[in-house]
């Protein structure tokens, strides 16, 4: 798990320094980008080469949201994405990212 953190800290840095090399985006099965930190609501992504699916996350903003049959202030992000059909039905990927979307709203879930 150590080895596993200090990588994804290495890519990490090396990918805000736009010194990511392309061997080092492959062999990737999804990947999540996150278009917010450039003030997008909305995208959608482009998968890249090898990978099934590739998911974007937009800004999060406090927006009117209708909770328990009444408004209430929440925050709210959106979820866009792009997979291979050739590689994964439709129907899972929309389990997948209806999973992905209860965590996002009560991420207790991840404890059971």
């Amino acid at each position: 798990l150590r080895e596993l953190a200090q990588a994804i800290e290495q890519l990490t840095m090396t990918a805000r320094e736009g010194r990511t090399k392309p061997e080092e985006m492959q062999k990737g099965t999804i990947t999540l980008t996150n278009i917010g930190v450039f003030g997008m609501d909305f995208g959608t992504p482009i998968l890249n080469p090898g990978e099934v699916a590739i998911m974007a996350m937009g800004t999060i903003k406090e927006k009117p949201w209708v909770v328990d049959g009444q408004v209430r202030p929440r925050m709210v992000t959106t979820v866009g994405g792009s997979f291979d059909h050739r590689v994964v039905d439709g129907d899972v990927i929309s389990r997948f990212v209806a999973d992905v979307a209860s965590v996002l709203e009560e991420p207790a879930l991840l404890l059971d």
